[in-house]
């Protein structure tokens, strides 16, 4: 099968890309510019405007492919002079120009949403494919205006698709805007203030090692289920606090976190019931979090 995978150069595009190419799959990556993080043997890259729907459905019409995994995101971390109603902007039309070329096209693509954990409404309860989902600001409002597009293009048509709902997930390839990431480079710098700012808020968050989230979205394609909505991640909670005094450990580091830090009361972000991806694709998690934090720490 012909796999095109957007955002073929962020962390979850890489590490995809190199399994589908393990398992023998045509793979297609959708790159911004030829700037490579890690360019893979056999992966065909293409530079493409997401914003031109001219040049997106010539490309379809030509390229064919099986399966889209729409990847490739704007995100305000990564461009403060983008303002956020603009980074809304953007993500809703190139989304939307490659969801209209394959209705256009009358492609049988099916095509795979990368979403976030986020549109849900906070809980402290794992939550699962049929939680409520909520708008919060524009990272959220533009991910559920698409759920319900998508919703209404499979009554009218044959467009068919998955919406995968991600959580925290990490590796070596993760950017260094993220927060594990962040947390790993203040600690090498020995940078006591943001350690200590993170300390104190007392996080905790479901998170996964990004290989096992990708294994899963490979089993998807590899058995053709499709499905309208699947929660992907390792449905346990984990405190940012131990991954620190973790990492401490691990680079030898003491006196680095102040004695009389005044902790916040536990703050838990979402965490997500995996027990619908386990049973349909047969999934199984074989990393962790703290194996992605020795890869990101050497």
């Amino acid at each position: 099968m012909n796999i095109l995978i957007t955002g073929a150069q962020g962390q979850d595009g890489i590490i995809l890309s190199e399994i589908l190419i393990k398992k023998g799959f045509n793979v297609m990556g959708v790159i911004r510019s030829k700037k490579f993080k890690k360019k893979i043997d056999k992966v065909k890259y293409y530079i493409l405007d997401l914003l031109n729907s001219v040049e997106i459905e010539r490309f379809l019409f030509k390229s064919k492919p099986d399966y889209i995994v729409h990847l490739g995101s704007e995100n305000p971390s990564f461009n403060q002079k983008n303002k956020k109603k603009k980074f809304e902007k953007n993500n809703i039309k190139s989304t939307l120009n490659l969801i209209n070329s394959i209705n256009n096209l009358n492609l049988n693509s099916i095509f795979i949403f990368a979403n976030s954990s986020q549109i849900f409404k906070k809980t402290k309860k794992k939550v699962n494919e049929k939680f409520q989902i909520t708008k919060k600001d524009p990272y959220t409002s533009f991910r559920i205006d698409i759920i319900k597009y998508m919703k209404l293009l499979k009554k009218k048509s044959k467009f068919k698709y998955i919406n995968l709902i991600l959580f925290n997930h990490d590796s070596k390839f993760r950017s260094e805007k993220f927060l594990l990431p962040r947390i790993i480079k203040s600690i090498k710098n020995k940078d006591k203030s943001f350690i200590n700012k993170i300390y104190k808020q007392n996080i905790y968050a479901d998170f996964s090692h990004a290989e096992d989230i990708c294994n899963a979205i490979f089993l998807l394609i590899k058995k053709k289920i499709i499905v309208d909505n699947i929660i992907l991640s390792s449905s346990k909670l984990t405190s940012v606090n131990k991954l620190i005094k973790y990492l401490l450990n691990k680079n030898k580091l003491k006196n680095i976190i102040d004695s009389n830090i005044n902790i916040k009361k536990k703050q838990i972000n979402l965490i997500g019931d995996n027990r619908f991806a386990k049973k349909i694709l047969g999934w199984k998690i074989k990393k962790d979090i703290y194996k992605a934090l020795n890869e990101m720490n050497n």
